[in-house]
């Protein structure tokens, strides 16, 4: 068997079609059907289920795709090790939340293009879990997400802290007339919130079901400033990121409602396969300019209306 028949066969498990799979590898597809045929004969075993659409691999493929992702790892370790000091060259693909992409991305991106400008970067925007899911699928080289501080993570990657945000919860101003609430009194007014899978909203539910409650959502909407304009028309409470919250055209029309059993902090995580190779340098540098990004970005704030104590 070869190295070539082990990427062909993971690549059509991940993408559960061939012609995808000719597409991710750069080949055609009778190409890769004669690479898995090759696989399967070097095995004397039948890997994927030729009856089901999409594909499938069959229960012995299932346990070979597992050990053909070991194999592809050693392998990057391997080519880590006799890595010459060469530039990096091919494709960078990032993924980050939407809420990091709102503050460091661009930024972000600049900066390795200036540093390694024969280096190709795709980037993607997504939910933090999804973002996950396509770390582990081995579809992303980096993420920069946005997580609890105490996440853990697979064993295959590699996970770093950038920095912690505060979160803060918004009510159009003067709606709230007393100065500090429980979870429980806020239930009465309603959340706008990002739709199912933000981060922010899997911390608000957790503390809400802990204390018994159930999640009141008047409405979903994607993106901070829409969000925040919804809640200053009176539509609910928002929660949201202080940077983002001090840098919005809505700050003056909403007021911080502290919350005495609901402290939300998350953290900017920059998170990567343990083996990158010649990658490895971009990333870091992508995550020192996303750090530096977010910190920059939450001391030029000017403190309006007490926006940055109220946390």
């Amino acid at each position: 068997m070869k190295i070539d028949e082990i990427d062909a066969y993971v690549t059509v498990i991940r993408c559960q079609s061939l012609q995808q799979a000719a597409l991710s590898l750069g080949l055609t597809q009778p190409a890769v059907t004669r690479r898995l045929q090759n696989f399967e004969e070097a095995l004397g075993v039948e890997l994927l289920d030729r009856n089901t659409r999409p594909l499938k691999a069959t229960a012995t493929g299932r346990v070979v795709y597992e050990q053909c992702r070991v194999i592809q790892r050693e392998l990057d370790v391997l080519r880590e090790i006799v890595a010459t000091d060469t530039p990096p060259i091919g494709t960078l693909r990032v993924g980050v939340a939407q809420t990091v992409a709102d503050i460091a991305l661009g930024e972000a991106l600049r900066a390795v293009k200036a540093a390694y400008p024969d280096l190709q970067t795709r980037a993607s925007t997504g939910w933090s879990s999804q973002l996950l899911e396509q770390l582990e699928d081995g579809e992303l080289d980096v993420a920069a997400m946005l997580l609890p501080a105490n996440k853990t993570f697979n064993d295959t990657l590699s996970a770093r802290s950038l920095g912690r945000i505060k979160l803060a919860v918004v009510a159009r101003k003067g709606l709230v007339r007393k100065r500090t609430h429980t979870l429980a009194e806020c239930q009465s007014l309603g959340w706008v919130l990002n739709p199912d899978g933000c981060g922010f909203r899997d911390g608000l539910q957790r503390a809400l079901t802990g204390l018994g409650l159930a999640l009141r959502l008047n409405l979903e909407t994607l993106g901070t400033e829409l969000q925040l304009q919804l809640v200053a028309d009176g539509h609910g409470l928002g929660l949201v990121p202080l940077p983002l919250l001090a840098a919005s055209s809505y700050a003056d029309m909403l007021d911080v409602v502290p919350i005495s059993d609901f402290k939300p902090l998350i953290d900017i995580w920059l998170v990567q396969p343990r083996v990158l190779g010649k990658l490895q340098q971009p990333v870091e540098r992508l995550g020192a300019v996303i750090a530096r990004q977010f910190k920059e970005m939450r001391s030029a704030q000017p403190d309006r209306r007490g926006l940055q104590s109220a946390a």
